[in-house]
């Protein structure tokens, strides 16, 4: 059976650390492939510098040529509104009926699954994949692993080391002036810098 991690967010922009936990996951889970999915307009947070999902795309496809597994799929920007994670992997199911889903995500989305649009059809179409960012929060996520797993969903927390780089630290990096190479890939950097994202 096909392995599939999906790797859903807002990715304003895409970074090292997203890369990193894919890349360790994808190892982990021996996954065939790791298909990254920018939001459309993100439903869990408030983004003031959000960039239009067309850009935020085309920087997820440039850092994926880091991989040969690694796609990107335009599915919740197509879709439009709010991009509810229950409805891409719904779509996703009717595209691979076959496959197995993964679903990748941070610590703080962990954490807050239960508020998520619709979470036991999550539960039912993919196990959810999550990493501490400090080996003191390990024991949070797994009770709270627990807790799902009594709720019917299928989790993994695995221990990968955490890279600390935040979308939010690339921003403020780049409307201050300052370098970003060691933040996300070369090809996302000229990007950035090209189109001049992020320095209002």
């Amino acid at each position: 059976m096909q392995k599939i991690a999906v790797f859903g967010g807002t990715f304003n922009p895409i970074h090292n650390g997203h890369l990193h936990i894919a890349e360790e996951f994808a190892k982990r889970l021996k996954a065939d492939k790791v298909i990254f999915i920018p939001a459309n307009i993100p439903p869990h947070k408030q983004a003031p510098d959000l960039v239009p999902a067309a850009k935020r795309l085309e920087m997820c496809r440039m850092a994926a040529q880091e991989n040969r597994i690694f796609q990107v799929s335009d599915i919740e920007i197509r879709r439009g509104g709010a991009s509810y994670t229950s409805e891409t992997l719904e779509q996703l199911k009717l595209i691979y009926p076959d496959a197995e889903l993964f679903l990748l995500m941070g610590e703080d989305m962990f954490l807050t699954l239960e508020q998520w649009h619709d979470p036991q059809a999550i539960f039912r179409l993919a196990a959810v994949c999550a990493a501490p960012r400090s080996s003191s929060k390990r024991s949070r996520l797994k009770s709270y692993a627990s807790h799902l797993a009594e709720e019917g969903a299928k989790t993994f927390i695995e221990d990968i080391s955490y890279l600390p780089v935040s979308s939010t630290m690339v921003r403020e990096a780049v409307k201050a002036g300052r370098n970003i190479s060691s933040l996300v890939p070369k090809k996302v950097e000229r990007y950035i810098l090209e189109n001049r994202l992020y320095m209002e």
